[in-house]
C-alpha cells in the first residue's frame, strides 16, 4: 500500500509494485511465468551474504572446539584431495580425448588446402582442442608442423586463435556441476562465459585484421629480430610432477607418436607408451665400479650389444585393446571422477567458506587499493592470473578453480574477469619457455608461433579491459547468465553449439571451398549483425527505426521468446532442473489480490 505523505499527499508508487501491474497487464492470457518480485529488488549478481549460523569458538566447550578443529582439518584435507584428484582427472580426461582424437586432429592439420582459409583455421584450431582437450597439445601440434615446413606462420595465426577460443571449454563443463542452485549456477556461469566471450569478441576482431595487414605476423618478427636467443632449457613442471605419480599408473602417451600424427611421419602405431627406457646390457668380467678397479675408462661394448627395454608400469602398458577402447574407458572414468570431485569440491567450498573466514577470504580476493589508486586492483589481478598459471603450467586448472569460487559467491565476476585474462597471458609464457627448449634449427619458428599467442592476448586486453566502458564481456557474461539460470538448457544449447555444431558445420563448408563457405555464412553472419543493431536501437533510439521495427510483436511467438522452445524441452526432458523457476508467493499473493493491484496508480 502506498505510505500517505503530509498534506493528504501520496507517494508515487514504487517500481517494484509499478512493474508488477505493467507485468500483469502486459501478461494477460500468455502463459509465461513473470519473474520475482525479490530479483526487481536485489541485485542477482551481488555476493550473497554469507551468514554463519554454528556457535562461536568462544561458546564452545574444550570438547565442542576439539571436535571443531578435526573437522575443519578433514574438510580441508578433504578439499586438497578432492583438488588433486580433479586435476588428474583433468588430466586422463585429456589423454582420454588424445586417444580418441589425436589422430583425426593429424589429418585434420594435413590438409593445408582448408587450413589457407583463415576461417576454417580457426575453426580447426577450436575443433583440435576440444578433441585433445589441451590447449599444449594443440599449440606443440602447430609448431612442429610450423618447424617442420608442413605450415606456413601466416596459417597458424588462425588455428593459434582457435586454440584460444577451444580452451575455454574446461570452465564451461566446471560450472555445470553447479547447476542445482540457481544463483550459484548464474555466476559460475556467467564466470566461464566471461572467458569464452572474450575470446570470441577477441577472435572476431583480431582475425579480420590480421588476415588483411598481418599485424601479430610483423610484430612477432620484429621481436625475433630485436632479440638474440639461444636454445633454453625446458620449463619447470610443477604440476606435473605432483600428479604423475597417480597418472602413471593408470596411462601414459608417447609424447613423440602425438607430435608425430601432424607430421608425414606419423604411423599406425599405438599411442599408448609401452616402453618406458633401455637397460644396456652389463659386459662379462666387468662389474659397475670397472673404473675404480682398473684405474681407467671402463671398455667400450661392441656395437652388436642391444639394449634391454624396459616396459612401462600402468593399467594399459600390456593390453591388447586399441586406442579407441582405451579412450573411451579413459573417458568414461574420467568424466565420472571429474564430476564427483567437482560436487565434493562445491560442497566442500560452501562448508567451508562461511562467516568470518569467508568474509575474510572474500575480502582479500575483492579487495581494492586506496583512493586513486583503485584501478590498480585490475592490473594486480592480470599478474597474480599470469603468475598462478604459470605455476599451474595449466589455464584449464586455474580457470576451473576459479569458477566454483565464483559460483558459491566469494569471487565477483569484476575481479574474476582480471585473474581469467592473466590466466591467458601465463599460459603463453608458458608456450614461450616451452619453444625456448627447442633445437636451434626449430626456434625460430617455434618461438614466432608463441610470440603471436602472445601478443594475440594481449591485444585482447588492451581492447577489452584497458578502457572501462570496453569491458563488454562483463554485461554480456551477465546477461547470460541470468539466461541461462531461468532456462538451464540454454547451458547445454551454448556448449553444443559454440563449441561442437557450429564449427563442424563450418568446416564441412570449408571443404566445399572459399566460395560455398562465403556465400552460406556471409548471409547469416550479416543477418545476425542487422538484428543486433535493431535490437540495440529498439532499446535506446526506438524512434529512428521505422514504427514496424520498433518491437517484434509481429514475429511468431517461437522466433521471438524462449517460451515454447521451454516448454518443448519441459516435454522432452520433463525434469525440475530444466523448467524455469515458480512465482515467488509475494508475486502470486500481488496478482490474486486485486485491492493491491487497484491501490497502485498506472
Amino acid at each position: 500500500m502506498p505510505s500517505s505523505l503530509p498534506g493528504g499527499q501520496v507517494s508515487p508508487p514504487t517500481l517494484d509494485s509499478v512493474g508488477l501491474v505493467d507485468r500483469s497487464l502486459g501478461n494477460a492470457g500468455t502463459s509465461s511465468p513473470a519473474p520475482a518480485v525479490e530479483e526487481g529488488a536485489a541485485d542477482p549478481w551481488a555476493l550473497p551474504q554469507l551468514k554463519d549460523t554454528s556457535q562461536s569458538w568462544q561458546e564452545l566447550s574444550a570438547a565442542g572446539r576439539v571436535r571443531r578443529a578435526l573437522l575443519g582439518l578433514l574438510k580441508a584435507c578433504g578439499l586438497l584431495g578432492s583438488l588433486y584428484l580433479f586435476v588428474c582427472s583433468l588430466d586422463i580426461l585429456s589423454s582420454a580425448f588424445q586417444l580418441l582424437g589425436s589422430k583425426v586432429a593429424g589429418d585434420i592439420f594435413k590438409d593445408n588446402v582448408v587450413l589457407s582459409n583463415p576461417v576454417a583455421g580457426l575453426v580447426i584450431g577450436v575443433l583440435v582442442t576440444v578433441l585433445v582437450q589441451s590447449s599444449s597439445t594443440s599449440s606443440s601440434i602447430v609448431v612442429s608442423m610450423v618447424a617442420s615446413n608442413l605450415l606456413h606462420v601466416r596459417e597458424s595465426v588462425p588455428i593459434v586463435m582457435g586454440v584460444n577460443v577451444g580452451t575455454s571449454i574446461t570452465s564451461t563443463l566446471v560450472s555445470m556441476a553447479q547447476s542445482g542452485d540457481r544463483d550459484e549456477f548464474r555466476r559460475a556461469f556467467g564466470g566461464s562465459a566471461v572467458h569464452g566471450i572474450f575470446n570470441w569478441l577477441t577472435v572476431l576482431t583480431l582475425l579480420p585484421l590480421e588476415s588483411a595487414a598481418a599485424p601479430l605476423e610483423r610484430l612477432s618478427e620484429l621481436a625475433l629480430r630485436a632479440a638474440s636467443l639461444q636454445p633454453g632449457t625446458q620449463a619447470p613442471d610443477i604440476l606435473k610432477v605432483l600428479t604423475q605419480p597417480l597418472t602413471h599408473l593408470i596411462v601414459q602417451l608417447d609424447a613423440d607418436a602425438i607430435a608425430n600424427s601432424a607430421t608425414h611421419n606419423a604411423t599406425n602405431g599405438s599411442l599408448i607408451k609401452r616402453w618406458c627406457g633401455a637397460r644396456e646390457p652389463t659386459v662379462p668380467g666387468n662389474s659397475s665400479d670397472c673404473g675404480a678397479a682398473t684405474s681407467g675408462p671402463c671398455p667400450e661394448t661392441s656395437g652388436s650389444t642391444t639394449a634391454e627395454q624396459l616396459p612401462c608400469h600402468h593399467l594399459f602398458s600390456g593390453s591388447a585393446l586399441s586406442d579407441l577402447a582405451v579412450g573411451l574407458i579413459l573417458l568414461a572414468g574420467s568424466l565420472l571422477a571429474l564430476c564427483s570431485c567437482l560436487v565434493l569440491i562445491v560442497k566442500l567450498l560452501s562448508s567451508v567458506l562461511r562467516g568470518r573466514i569467508a568474509q575474510a577470504v572474500r575480502t582479500v580476493l575483492n579487495a581494492d587499493f586506496p583512493f586513486p589508486f583503485g584501478w590498480l586492483s585490475g592490473y594486480l589481478a592480470i599478474l597474480v592470473g599470469a603468475g598462478m598459471t604459470f605455476v599451474l603450467q595449466s589455464s584449464s586448472v586455474f580457470t576451473a578453480a576459479i569458477v566454483p569460487l565464483m559460483g558459491v559467491g566469494v569471487i565477483s565476476l569484476e575481479r574474476a574477469y582480471p585473474l581469467l585474462l592473466g590466466s591467458n597471458i601465463g599460459t603463453t609464457t608458458t608456450a614461450l619457455l616451452a619453444a625456448l627448449a627447442s633445437p636451434p634449427k626449430m626456434l625460430p619458428s617455434a618461438l614466432q608461433v608463441a610470440l603471436i599467442h602472445f601478443f594475440f592476448n594481449a591485444a585482447g586486453i588492451l581492447l577489452w579491459y584497458v578502457v572501462p566502458p570496453l569491458r563488454l564481456p562483463i554485461p554480456l557474461a551477465k546477461h547470460f547468465g541470468d539466461l541461462t539460470a531461468r532456462y538451464r538448457w540454454v547451458a547445454v544449447a551454448y556448449l553444443l553449439l559454440s563449441f561442437l555444431l557450429l564449427p563442424l558445420a563450418t568446416f564441412g563448408l570449408s571443404l566445399a571451398g572459399p566460395a560455398v563457405l562465403a556465400g552460406v555464412a556471409g548471409p547469416g553472419v550479416a543477418l545476425l549483425l542487422l538484428v543486433a543493431l535493431i535490437h540495440v536501437l529498439q532499446r535506446r533510439r526506438p524512434a529512428w527505426l521505422p514504427r514496424a521495427l520498433r518491437s517484434w510483436a509481429w514475429l511468431p511467438r517461437w522466433l521471438r521468446s524462449l517460451e515454447p522452445w521451454d516448454r518443448l524441452v519441459g516435454r522432452c526432458c520433463p525434469c525440475r532442473a530444466c523448467s524455469p523457476p515458480p512465482a515467488a508467493a509475494k508475486e502470486a499473493h500481488c496478482y490474486e489480490n486485486p485491492e493491491v493491484l487497484a491501490s497502485q496508480r498506472l
